[in-house]
């Protein structure tokens, strides 16, 4: 075979496909690890990846990105660039971490499910280098992040941050063992290559990239490209699942499962990387906003892949989903900094005079709907009453998303069609959803989700003692010393509005 063209061999060796004679079907797939959605076997074996490579092939270009991506990292370490980053900066590297490092090892998991239990072997093949894949993700956001340990103590959040009760690892628990680890080979090819992946990972490494190397963070742009470039590659499961689901008549199962992630997506996205293009990023390194961003590279593909595979628009999206690209992650933004003590990292307000002109200009009536809440804010910080700043007790948080509960105000208001939040009684309780759709898909699979209870709950149920913000941050594993601040101490409340530059003045 060394001597054959790769084209001589690669199907034979990657589709090896074979009626089964020694067990039944639903013993070498189960239902619960690989539901076929009553597709014939045979039809499975049309599965084809679109991006096709060998072992040999996938070993040397592993070992060549590695070799790259390592010695940056070794050579950064050696320097103080960490250290002169922007404040903001260094805290979304900080929450980055400990959101995403364990998340992608524990993806290793949905892709080993599918490399068992796919329904064909080119998917098995295909699956297996992105269990490959997830492993080296894991490793390598850990390995950065442990040697930022002797410049910021809380990057071991990277290793820590999901084996905690800290309400935002809750809920990045919640999405990623529904995505990942509670998942048939089928659902988890549409929710997690197909909607969360191709969707959003993928794209959310583009433009972190890009923004890492805008702002002079060489080391973690290189790290955050060599991931895309794997994302980009194992991402393509989703498409040819989806096309045999379509062609088979299974369009509205499919339909569902992606509607289902991409909500719940969303929320997690906005959370993480809102923020982060908003907030954390420097003004003078911001090309463009976060719903730009969101309607340039995801809106727009999704638009274009629901219409290539004759598929419809999720059902909340026009009224729901892009309603909220206008307000809600600066509601989460609001809620974050004035929660900071619940988080790992140093939330960067991010609204001095300059910033504020920024957000007016490319969220039309942000200074209504969020600047008076933050002209409050910034008073009381001026006048050194900080303990006006903080919580005294907590948010109502969804029994779905596992975010605390926002609302839109000023010019988003009119957005709402009920009132928030929801409610559901089932089977005795009652939980609370913060939209339509976080109700909508706790419904359609209540047996799926009912038994989980949000950091709210465990402290009205009497499990967090004592049950006030103290007890409730030592239950989230935080000590005083990793309990979130002002990243900026407080510098944007004095800031003044710059000057206009010459070429400016008329």
């Amino acid at each position: 075979m060394p001597k054959l063209a790769r084209s001589q061999w690669y199907d034979l060796t990657r589709d090896m496909n074979w009626d089964l004679r020694y067990v039944s079907e639903e013993e070498a797939f189960p239902t619960d690890m690989s539901d076929a959605r009553g597709v014939p076997a045979q039809e499975w074996w049309r599965w084809d990846e679109p991006y096709k490579i060998s072992y040999g092939e996938y070993v040397h270009n592993q070992a060549d990105k590695d070799a790259s991506v390592y010695s940056v990292n070794s050579a950064i370490g050696r320097s103080h660039i960490f250290e002169d980053l922007d404040a903001g900066w260094r805290s979304a590297i900080v929450a980055h971490y400990g959101a995403i490092a364990v998340p992608e090892y524990v993806a290793g998991i949905g892709e080993s499910r599918m490399a068992r239990f796919g329904r064909a072997a080119a998917w098995r093949n295909m699956a297996t280098y992105g269990t490959l894949d997830e492993t080296r993700h894991g490793q390598i956001q850990a390995y950065f992040a442990h040697s930022l340990l002797d410049k910021e103590p809380r990057a071991d959040w990277a290793h820590k941050a999901l084996h905690t009760n800290e309400w935002g690892a809750i809920a990045a628990r919640s999405l990623f063992d529904d995505m990942f680890t509670g998942n048939d080979a089928v659902s988890t090819a549409l929710q997690l290559t197909f909607t969360f992946e191709t969707g959003f990972t993928n794209l959310q490494f583009l433009g972190m990239a890009a923004d890492a190397l805008k702002v002079g963070d060489v080391d973690f742009g290189a790290l955050i490209s060599s991931i895309q470039t794997d994302e980009a590659r194992h991402a393509q499961q989703g498409e040819p699942t989806l096309r045999i689901l379509v062609a088979n008549g299974q369009k509205q199962e499919a339909q569902r499962l992606i509607e289902h992630m991409f909500w719940r997506s969303w929320h997690v996205f906005a959370l993480l990387t809102g923020l982060s293009m908003d907030y954390y990023t420097p003004l003078e390194q911001r090309n463009h906003s976060f719903k730009e961003f969101m309607n340039e590279w995801i809106v727009k593909q999704f638009m274009d892949q629901f219409r290539d595979f004759g598929m419809d628009l999720p059902w909340y999206w026009e009224e729901h989903f892009l309603s909220e690209l206008d307000w809600y992650h600066h509601a989460l933004h609001l809620g974050v900094w004035f929660w900071r003590p619940t988080v790992w990292w140093n939330p960067d307000a991010g609204v001095s005079p300059d910033e504020r002109d920024w957000f007016e200009d490319k969220y039309p009536g942000w200074n209504d709907s969020f600047g008076r809440w933050w002209d409050v804010i910034g008073e009381n910080a001026r006048r050194g009453e900080i303990a006006q700043t903080l919580p005294e007790t907590f948010p109502m948080v969804c029994n779905m998303c596992q975010i605390p509960v926002v609302t839109p105000a000023g010019y988003a208001a009119g957005y709402l069609s009920s009132t928030v939040p929801h409610v559901l009684d089932y089977n005795g309780r009652r939980y609370t959803f913060c939209s339509v759709p976080c109700k909508w898909i706790f419904e359609s699979s209540p047996e799926r989700f009912a038994g989980h209870t949000t950091i709210v709950d465990r402290l009205l149920g009497g499990e967090i003692q004592p049950p006030t913000v103290e007890g409730a941050l030592r239950y989230m594993g935080l000590s005083p010393e990793e309990c979130g601040d002002d990243a900026t101490g407080y510098a944007w409340a004095h800031a003044t509005r710059s000057a206009p530059s010459a070429a400016g003045v008329a």
